[in-house]
């Protein structure tokens, strides 16, 4: 079955947001959430509804309008775009995440999307994945490096570079990345043909990155999703 899907986040200290539209087959999903600091606001729809999610531009009705711009993608072949998100009250470094494809029946997957400051200064986005567009095939708790088909990358400074598998451990951070949840979405269904369970906590990180360094400050998500669809 056919799978896509748009999602764009934003991440900073204070205010944090993703928005994103998903199809599988036929069927139809589209969602946002936004921290401003201490309550996490969301809604979920069954089609694409008033979410317009592109790696141009986000638009919610009554809630968000921002501009994207995508800076510089890891590779040709993966989906995933360093960003910065800004409109009314909105500047913040943010990632676009794209997929399309006939992915597996049965998957499940490791997330982490951040943007934060070095201790040198430098700026730095990441996206850090184990069991989807991760260069291999399957769900590898080990998986081994492939650049060309792998999304795992950091950019610093904005120029993106391939980093190698990182372990993650649970929703508790992954490689040397420590995280600490502030707000979380979660969501289970199973419509039968179609099945979903995940979790994805908005929050900071601290520690170092693999070919980056140490963290002076970071924001993003982890994630945990196990699929049938």
């Amino acid at each position: 079955m056919y799978k896509a899907w748009t999602w764009v986040g934003a991440f900073g200290d204070g205010l944090m947001l993703c928005a994103a539209s998903a199809r599988v087959g036929p069927a139809r999903a589209a969602w946002w959430a936004v921290w401003d600091g201490a309550r996490l606001h969301e809604r979920t729809f069954r089609r694409s509804g008033p979410v317009l999610a592109t790696p141009e531009r986000v638009h919610v009705d009554g809630v968000l309008d921002l501009v994207v711009e995508p800076g510089v993608p890891w590779a040709v072949r993966t989906g995933a775009t360093s960003a910065r998100v800004h409109g009314t009250a909105v500047d913040l470094p943010g990632l676009v995440d794209e997929s399309a494809g006939r992915h597996a029946r049965v998957v499940s997957w490791w997330w982490s999307a951040g943007a934060g400051v070095l201790t040198d200064g430098r700026t730095v986005t990441w996206n850090l994945v184990n069991g989807l567009h991760d260069g291999t095939t399957g769900t590898s708790t080990r998986p081994t490096s492939s650049a060309g088909t792998s999304e795992r990358s950091v950019w610093i400074d904005g120029l993106p570079r391939h980093v190698a598998p990182q372990p993650f451990h649970g929703l508790d951070g992954v490689g040397e990345l420590r995280f600490r949840a502030v707000a979380t979405r979660a969501r289970k269904e199973n419509l039968l043909l179609i099945a979903s369970d995940y979790e994805q906590p908005f929050g900071e990180f601290a520690g170092s990155l693999p070919l980056a360094g140490e963290l002076r400050s970071g924001w993003g998500v982890m994630e945990r999703h196990r699929a049938r669809w």
